[in-house]
């Protein structure tokens, strides 16, 4: 086994738990979401706090199948698809990162 699959490995499974954390915890685990923990309490009962841990356990559990596919693809196939996993995984996560707190959490604004 190679480094990018260890690395993949370990990033999946960690991410993995991550996604069980907020399957369990349903809409308490909102406060784990980066920047969400530092908005006042008044504020915060303005989101939508199901949708935004729904919304994080899904974006979670894809990067967990990501990084396993690019496990069992390096392991099969080639230990180069690891990589082609990490970049696929990067781009998809950088995807979703956002400055600004307000415009990262404008679409969970309740009505």
């Amino acid at each position: 086994m190679n480094i990018g699959t260890i690395i993949c490995l370990t990033l999946a499974i960690f991410f993995i738990l991550l996604s069980l954390i907020f399957t369990l915890l349903k809409e308490k685990a909102a406060l784990l979401i980066s920047g969400f923990n530092t908005i006042s309490k008044e504020e915060r009962e303005k989101y939508d706090k199901k949708k935004m841990s729904i919304d994080m356990r899904n974006s979670l559990f894809l990067w967990s199948i990501i990084l396993l596919l690019g496990v069992a693809s390096s392991y099969f196939i080639n230990k180069y698809c690891s990589i082609i996993a990490i970049v696929i995984w990067l781009i998809v996560f950088l995807k979703d990162i956002h400055i600004n707190s307000d415009k990262a959490f404008e679409k969970y604004k309740k009505s």
